[in-house]
């Protein structure tokens, strides 16, 4: 959420325990899903230029962007879609957690 980032930046608590259940429900839900022939992947984003980031101040946008590795730059949202239509293609993608985010890791703060 844009908002918590500008509002508290030092705050890691909320979501590192939203990425942490994503990252924890994934397998256990394919698993529970498999007898349906529903797969489950997630895809957990770097920082992406959707429009609200995009119009976060420039100082703002440098900060985001300074620790990403390469590409040095926001990921563009075609990206995210073509990630999305690679799981959906690969029938045998399942229980997976995608990173899509420049090699980027927050620092501590």
């Amino acid at each position: 959420d844009i908002d918590l980032l500008v509002t508290c930046p030092t705050l890691q608590l909320a979501y590192a325990a939203a990425k942490g259940a994503i990252l924890g429900m994934t397998l256990p839900l394919a698993r529970d899903l498999a007898a349906l022939g529903i797969r489950v992947c997630a895809i957990a984003p770097g920082t992406m230029g959707t429009p609200i980031m995009l119009s976060v101040p420039e100082q703002l946008q440098e900060q985001l962007v300074k620790n990403i590795i390469f590409p040095k730059r926001m990921g563009r949202p075609e990206e995210f879609a073509l990630l999305v239509e690679s799981i959906a293609r690969n029938p045998y993608l399942n229980g997976e957690n995608i990173r899509l985010d420049g090699a980027l890791r927050f620092p501590p703060k």
